[in-house]
């Protein structure tokens, strides 16, 4: 029997549970004014029957409840679509075509860290309201801050060359448009959507193009894999100490747990406190920010892990198995399922490619744009106009222009990735470990620092990734 809410207010939590939707969702009902609430004398919200049934009925539709919840979040759910970019894609696609289902273990048990650190960072971004590299440049020499954002520029603008080269030969294979006019066109709508839209209306588009991540999951139903085979792999290990197989681990250590991902969600968690402030007059409460983060950050890794495990499995089970084990590429792979999975796979494959280039170029060069200005003190922020924050925009421009000349130049956009994965990875490791240091210092986080939960995944993903790296030089010079 439906549960009919009587006279009495009700509070948040029993407000949630009587129309079942997710915490995050009920509170942005409140905060949009589609809902109304009155404080109770001892400070909580409490919300009246009849905004109850006002509410059921908002929500009554599917979609539209699909809908809500996606508006609900935020730079959580940004970042972990990011995560799956095409130079991801390609990265997943390789190691499915090359070792079939046998790294698909990675994708769950990679979970646990990918949430840790994202965790990790976003926390410093809530609970000292500034980015990433101007917490580090508080606390660290600054030459030192300014070479490892540099270092983070040049992975990037490399990432953003081969993504546009992804996208467009994606772009040639599905229309016909010219491979290098593809590119430019993509660059150009990229600069342009990020300096001449504001923030609260480009938040809307990234969020509405993490839809495209689901072409993967869909083709990955489309091919119909064994899938007593597939939860086999996934949930037991089956780890080869070949050097190809490390370098793979290393490769898909970095894919997932990246640095720009890092400067990213500290950044955006600025940006969403700035946007809530303008909104209600006043930022919401430490926990109550911490609260909402982590179903963001949650949701976000979910979905980029559940897109790292189906296109494994979609290129085991199609590429792997009909003996097409070199992939170079995301596009690559696209054009290689359609003879295999038909034309259905290959098209949201290729088309998934640009939907995730669109998402997460934005993020790459974004999160550049973020380090330096906050190292160098310039005005930043995607909320901003362009004359108010010139510099942080002209990075923005100029690490995609830069990323275009890679393909304009016939630079090798493999070659890059593996450039890319190889900065990212050296990284990676100094950054994780102060990210952890930071996280758990009393001095720059006060009652906030990291739940015991995230230091003991954040360090384990340290000593792994480690241990990985060395055992993946170890075996290369040893089987010269």
């Amino acid at each position: 029997m439906e549960n009919k809410p009587n006279g009495r207010l009700l509070t948040l939590s029993e407000f949630r549970r009587e129309l079942g939707i997710p915490l995050v969702l009920a509170k942005k009902l409140i905060v949009w004014g589609e809902v109304e609430a009155v404080w109770a004398i001892d400070g909580t919200l409490r919300i009246a029957g009849a905004e109850v049934l006002k509410a059921r009925a908002l929500i009554g539709n599917p979609w539209t409840k699909a809908k809500l919840f996606v508006k609900a979040l935020g730079p959580g759910l940004i970042t972990g679509a990011s995560d799956d970019d095409p130079g991801g894609i390609g990265t997943y696609s390789a190691v499915g075509a090359k070792f079939g289902l046998g790294m698909l273990w990675m994708a769950p048990w990679l979970l646990p860290m990918m949430i840790a650190v994202q965790e990790a960072c976003a926390r410093i971004g809530i609970v000292t309201n500034k980015g990433l590299a101007a917490v580090l440049k508080e606390n660290y020499k600054r030459r030192l801050v300014l070479g490892t954002v540099m270092l983070l520029i040049i992975a990037n603008v490399i990432n953003i060359g081969a993504d546009l080269g992804a996208m467009a030969a994606s772009l040639e294979m599905i229309t016909g448009v010219d491979y290098y006019l593809g590119a430019i066109f993509f660059a150009v709508l990229i600069i342009a959507l990020e300096v001449f839209v504001k923030y609260h209306v480009y938040v809307r588009f990234l969020k509405w193009l993490t839809l495209s991540v689901f072409a993967y999951i869909i083709t990955g139903i489309i091919i119909r894999p064994d899938w007593s085979e597939v939860f086999s792999y996934a949930i037991i290990p089956r780890i080869s100490f070949s050097n190809d197989y490390l370098f793979a681990m290393v490769a898909v250590f970095g894919t997932t747990i990246t640095p720009y991902l890092f400067f990213w969600q500290a950044s955006e968690e600025v940006e969403d406190g700035k946007m809530e402030k303008r909104t209600n007059g006043h930022l919401p409460s430490l926990s109550t920010r911490i609260a909402k983060m982590r179903k963001d950050v949650n949701f976000g890794m979910l979905l980029a892990n559940v897109v790292f495990f189906f296109i494994v499995i979609t290129t085991a089970s199609t590429l792997f198995k009909s003996g097409i084990t070199e992939i170079e590429s995301a596009e690559q792979a696209a054009l290689a399922l359609r003879p295999i999975a038909g034309d259905n796979a290959y098209l949201l494959f290729a088309l998934g490619i640009i939907g995730t280039g669109l998402l997460a170029i934005p993020v790459l060069a974004g999160s550049g744009a973020y380090a330096i200005s906050e190292v160098m003190k310039w005005n930043n922020g995607l909320e901003e106009k362009f004359f108010q924050a010139r510099n942080f925009y002209v990075v923005i421009a100029i690490s995609i222009l830069v990323g275009l000349s890679l393909n304009l130049f016939h630079i090798n956009p493999i070659t890059a990735l593996y450039w890319s994965a190889f900065i990212n990875g050296v990284i990676a490791l100094p950054l994780l470990a102060v990210i952890m240091v930071v996280g758990n210092n009393k001095k720059i986080m006060g009652k906030e620092t990291n739940p015991g939960w995230v230091s003991f995944f954040g360090w384990l993903s340290v000593v792994l990734m480690i241990a990985v790296a060395i055992l993946s030089i170890i075996l290369y010079f040893v089987s010269r």
